[in-house]
């Protein structure tokens, strides 16, 4: 079975890496023949279905994340065929989302970003997204004085030449336009254009496959004599650098550039509500087929301007905007069976085995059913989908490969289904170690009770142990974890992580020695056990991501480090906690103190009491200790700010700034953000609303300050 066909959740972290390492190089080409090349071999789907793919493998496997990730570039290099040009600012592309619950959630990430209540007007713009080349044009006191495609998003190429044989460009701006106005859009071809010119080209013997490879192969002529022979459009969407505001809202700016010349798409809008934007959407996906020129999404963006301002970017692409793409194409075929595999955290994750379909260009034997209610016909929210019908065995599935990791079942033919189909009963025993499978309250997974006595979860906790940003250790791969942990000599055995470190002593007295087994030898056995020496004094961090506590991954991992700074004080402090027993019951002192340490919730800090509640967790890790000892991290340097070093807390409502931001700032000033008040607390901020937590810093003798003296104290540093 190749890599690409097993579901995410169900990779080993070898096989992880191996596909992060094979769709980094695919992604790559694909890029380039795109960007750089104007000559696609896959459809836009197919493309899409790499990138979320990629994108899951490292949300599941974070420590395997590489240098040279798709999910951190955007575009391709510049080519060397025309000289650089570098963007004052850098062209970003868009996330994409492919269903109306990602819409939701993208609304969703905004108003909790903004700290805007759900009744709080929210305006968002919707127009086509041109299937083109993206390209920045920058004028200089009204006039056009450079030309760039996207390139790299930071470095494009200089095709000036090329873009003024565009006769509908303006050359000059004339009216009120900035002293400097970067114009940004898309480069496109219409396709009645793009038929005729392939009658023309046909009689050379050149061809391109669509208008987009078409429109952008023209523009990157060295020749602009061939260029003026091109029919190539610009629709104006969006600008760079600017000498002044073009107005307050991404509606009117993009009226203003109509103004100054620029051709822009009538069928954008402003939306109120979500049911605005898909309806929309709807819209222009029913008109698709009509429109003179290709498409292949909605692009949504907040409309105001200074909200725009406060969420800011990520890497690669804006908090404020993303791309609503069309579905990709779908088949049918036959569900033969439903396997159940057992992931490292324990989840029971259902596959469905399916006659072979072609869907999208490509062969489909496998698709995701995600979890039992999924196959039952219910939602994430509770509520039916596909009207309530459940999938069985026998039944006539429509398959889709779009944005979705793997491809996925989306509903049956009801007329199709065998008579003698019974409803798939879900499993209640892990088929791996037959341990009792439990689901928690509000979770949709099931999961395994067996923990290290379950080998699937066994062998992948060691694997995981074992791996790059956890504990590292050279020549203990994904096989020689499966030989150690299925050796039959005692001497030889890797059952749970404190006999990786015991495994020197154990061979010393043993008969069975490791260097004269096949695959091993006296130089790769020394090797393997300096490596393991290396080990014994691990950060902080890797040690407790090692560990493979449900939730704690590098990030939280850093986090908790920082705070306890100790491994006997984490434990010490997990061991006490008492976590809430009801409505109004705040847990204990220690309790309060993990779910205070910022970007620690309940839920990762309910699993990791849960892990050192358990006494197998307890015993393991009392064996690994007498063989580990985790470095203490170094205290975080203090930086010149005036609230540099200390702890604070928000509390209540605040009007000038959002939680998040409201952390981010104080973070950059160098403070630690606590979620609750404890004795360590040096200051809290309360808006109005504040309740307990003020009454408690009161008692405490903490000093409180509201929002504004906040921003009086630290605006220098701002």
């Amino acid at each position: 079975m190749s890599n690409t066909s097993i579901p995410v959740e169900d990779l080993t972290s070898a096989q992880a890496a191996e596909e992060l390492e094979r769709l980094a190089k695919e992604i790559a080409g694909h890029d380039e023949r795109y960007h750089g090349q104007d000559a696609p071999t896959i459809s836009d789907a197919d493309y899409d279905a790499l990138k979320l793919r990629n994108a899951a493998i490292e949300a599941r496997f974070p420590e395997l994340i590489r240098e040279d990730s798709p999910s951190t570039r955007v575009g391709a290099a510049p080519s060397e065929a025309f000289a650089p040009v570098k963007h004052a600012r850098p062209m970003l592309s868009l996330d994409n989302v492919f269903s109306d619950e990602d819409v939701a959630d993208f609304v969703a990430s905004v108003r909790r970003y903004l700290n805007l209540k759900d009744e709080a007007e929210l305006v968002f713009t919707a127009e086509p997204k041109i299937d083109g080349l993206s390209m920045s044009l920058r004028y200089e006191k009204g006039r056009l004085v450079t030309a760039a495609t996207r390139g790299d998003g930071f470095t494009g190429e200089n095709v000036t030449a090329n873009i003024r044989t565009i006769d509908e460009l303006p050359d000059r701006l004339e009216g009120d336009a900035p002293d400097i106005l970067e114009v940004r859009g898309e480069v496109y071809m219409r396709r009645d254009d793009f038929l005729e010119l392939q009658k023309r080209m046909a009689e050379s013997g050149q061809t391109f496959a669509n208008p987009r490879n078409s429109a952008a192969g023209s523009l990157r002529q060295k020749n602009p004599e061939v260029t003026k022979t091109r029919p190539l459009k610009f629709f104006a969407y969006a600008w760079g650098e600017t000498s002044e505001p073009l107005a307050e809202t991404q509606y009117d700016a993009v009226q203003r550039l109509g103004e100054w010349g620029f051709e822009i798409n009538p069928l954008m809008e402003r939306c109120g509500s979500l049911d605005e934007m898909v309806a929309h959407y709807r819209a222009i996906e029913t008109r698709r087929a009509d429109l003179p020129y290709d498409i292949d999404g909605v692009v949504y963006k907040v409309d105001r301007l200074d909200l725009q301002e406060r969420l800011g970017f990520r890497s690669r692409s804006p908090r404020w905007a993303t791309a609503h793409k069309f579905p990709a194409e779908k088949a049918t075929t036959v569900l033969k069976a439903i396997d159940i595999q057992v992931g490292r955290t324990g989840a029971l994750t259902p596959v469905a085995r399916l006659e072979p379909v072609t869907v999208g260009g490509v062969v489909v034997v496998n698709a995701t059913l995600h979890n039992e209610d999924y196959i039952k016909g219910i939602g994430n929210n509770g509520q039916p989908i596909r009207d309530g019908r459940d999938i069985r065995i026998g039944d006539t599935v429509i398959v889709q490969r779009a944005g979705d990791v793997i491809p996925q079942i989306l509903d049956i033919v009801p007329e199709k289904r065998p008579k003698d189909a019974e409803p798939y009963v879900f499993p209640d025993r892990c088929p791996a170690c037959g341990s009792h499978a439990v689901r928690e309250e509000g979770e949709a997974v099931r999961r395994c009770t067996g923990g290290l006595i379950c080998p699937a979860q066994a062998v992948e906790r060691l694997r995981h142990f074992v791996g790059r940003n956890m504990m590292d250790i050279e020549g203990l791969g994904e096989k020689q974890i499966e030989f150690f942990y299925n050796a039959e000599d005692e001497a030889l055995r890797i059952r749970e992580p404190a006999d990786i470190f015991t495994l020197a002593n154990r061979q010393k007295d043993s008969l069975t020695k490791l260097e004269n087994i096949d695959g091993f030898g006296a130089v790769s056995v020394k090797k393997l056990f300096d490596a393991i020496d290396e080990r014994r004094a691990p950060p902080l961090s890797r040690f407790l991501h090692a560990l493979g506590i449900r939730h704690i991954g590098e990030t939280n991992a850093k986090r908790l480090a920082r705070h306890f700074l100790s491994f006997d004080a984490l434990r010490s402090a997990a061991e006490a906690a008492r976590m809430p027993e009801g409505k109004g019951d705040p847990g204990n002192g220690e309790w309060q103190e993990i779910v205070g340490v910022n970007g620690i919730g309940a839920t990762v800090a309910e699993a990791l009491v849960e892990f050192f509640a358990e006494e197998h967790n307890r015993r393991a890790v009392d064996a690994l200790m007498k063989e580990v000892k985790p470095a203490d991290e170094e205290p975080v340097a203090a930086a010149d700010s005036p609230v540099a070093g200390k702890t604070v807390v928000f509390t209540g409502a605040l009007e000038r700034m959002s939680r998040d931001e409201a952390k981010a700032m104080a973070e950059r000033l160098g403070a630690k953000v606590a979620g609750s008040v404890s004795k360590k607390t040096d200051l809290v901020v309360a808006g109005p609303g504040a309740g307990s937590k003020l009454k408690q810093a009161t008692g405490l003798g903490i000093e409180v300050i509201d929002e504004n003296q906040w921003f009086e104290r630290v605006e220098k540093e701002r």
